[in-house]
């Protein structure tokens, strides 16, 4: 009996899935369909496509691949991570209570803490680690729990049924960013969760060569309202964009066992460096992985024993790690969070988390790894 799709491993969905061959042309590849309009039948006709803020052929092509991906049934690609994640924010009304782990991207917090303020939406923070935490940061008008697993930039990761299984006995939507583990790592919708984010320019992308977000659900209530949204503030990721994700969603199983490979041979090198103080990443020291998780992912974080001098001196000393925001390309890139991703934090807040001037985060590309470590080597040598 034949297969359908869905019932593919996930290295067959990621070069299949989404292919929508709408000119009879029977390409191989996606087409790119730039148009920002189309014929109708008569006045009023929706029956098709109508207007690309609505739908694109690209776009949907995309879409249907990250629902397949993902194990969901609906999914949105926007203009980016952040735009994704203001779509999520406006399913919130004034005087609702979103809380959310402590350790997060720069840019989240951004949003939750300054960008928000206007709308009467209250957010708060509590320590991922204890999840009684959580239950006790549950209020009347709790209506939204926001984590990401593993988070940016100390890569704690968590069993996210559990959190799910609390929030949903509360009425409580769960939101999770997938970005660093990917859905070749897991799948929070499995987990419980209502709402997987993902910064597409990341891994889903791989190449460092475009901005793009996206959302998957598997509620239609819940999709319809999402739909809505972006349609109505017009966040959506353009054709060509959409093109370059679904070409790099074909990789996205191999480029994810390299990175998390070459990851593990850096944690275990910088474990052993007289000059690192603290090593962050999934699985290290014997640790177990949470259930969803089949792999640790390509991003290691550690924090040196040296002044913001020598740190500096650090980051910008090494050859084959490119100093660059971002993370989840081919390429290996060196980041400093205080300075960089995470500079939009107030200087207490971030340090009270762990984000000091000693603290540098790798998004580990697939390069050799023997070219990795000796670069890091002679990084350390100088300082």
């Amino acid at each position: 009996m034949k297969k359908t799709n869905n019932e593919n491993k996930f290295e067959t969905k990621a070069v299949h899935s989404g292919h929508v061959p709408e000119d009879g042309s029977n390409s191989v590849t996606t087409p790119i369909y730039t148009s920002s309009t189309y014929k109708v039948k008569y006045p009023g006709d929706e029956s098709g496509y109508v207007y690309s803020r609505w739908s694109n052929p690209t776009r949907l092509a995309l879409e249907k691949s990250l629902a397949e991906l993902e194990n969901g049934s609906y999914a949105y690609a926007f203009s980016s991570g952040l735009a994704a994640l203001d779509t999520v924010i406006r399913l919130f009304k004034p005087g609702d209570h979103v809380v959310a782990v402590d350790d997060l991207y720069g840019g989240t917090k951004r949003q939750f803490n300054f960008i928000t303020k206007s709308t009467g939406i209250e957010f708060s923070y509590f320590d991922g680690q204890n999840i009684h935490e959580f239950e006790k940061s549950i209020k009347k008008n709790t209506k939204g729990l926001w984590l990401e697993s593993p988070t940016n930039p100390l890569l704690y990761t968590y069993e996210i049924a559990d959190f799910a299984n609390i929030a949903h006995k509360h009425n409580i939507l769960v939101g999770v960013d997938n970005t660093f583990a990917t859905p070749f790592i897991q799948h929070p919708l499995d987990c419980g969760a209502d709402i997987v984010l993902h910064s597409a320019s990341k891994y889903l992308s791989g190449h460092c060569d475009l901005i793009a977000g996206a959302l998957v659900v598997k509620d239609e209530k819940l999709a319809e309202k999402i739909r809505f949204i972006q349609y109505g503030i017009g966040a959506i990721l353009g054709p060509f964009e959409s093109w370059l994700v679904l070409r790099g969603i074909k990789t996205l199983a191999l480029r994810m066992e390299r990175h998390s490979f070459n990851a593990i041979k850096i944690a275990e090198y910088l474990k052993s460096e007289k000059k690192v103080d603290k090593v962050y990443f999934p699985g290290i020291d014997g640790e177990q992985l949470p259930n969803n998780m089949k792999l640790p992912g390509g991003i290691v974080t550690f924090s040196i024993k040296a002044d913001f001098e020598a740190v500096k001196k650090f980051v910008m000393s090494t050859e084959v790690f490119v100093l660059a925001e971002s993370l989840g390309g081919v390429e290996s890139l060196i980041n400093h969070p205080a300075s960089m991703t995470h500079a939009s934090i107030p200087k207490e807040d971030r340090e009270k988390r762990g984000i000091n001037d000693g603290l540098v985060r790798l998004s580990v590309g697939i390069e050799h790894i023997d070219d990795l470590i000796d670069d890091l080597k002679q990084a350390f040598s100088i300082i």
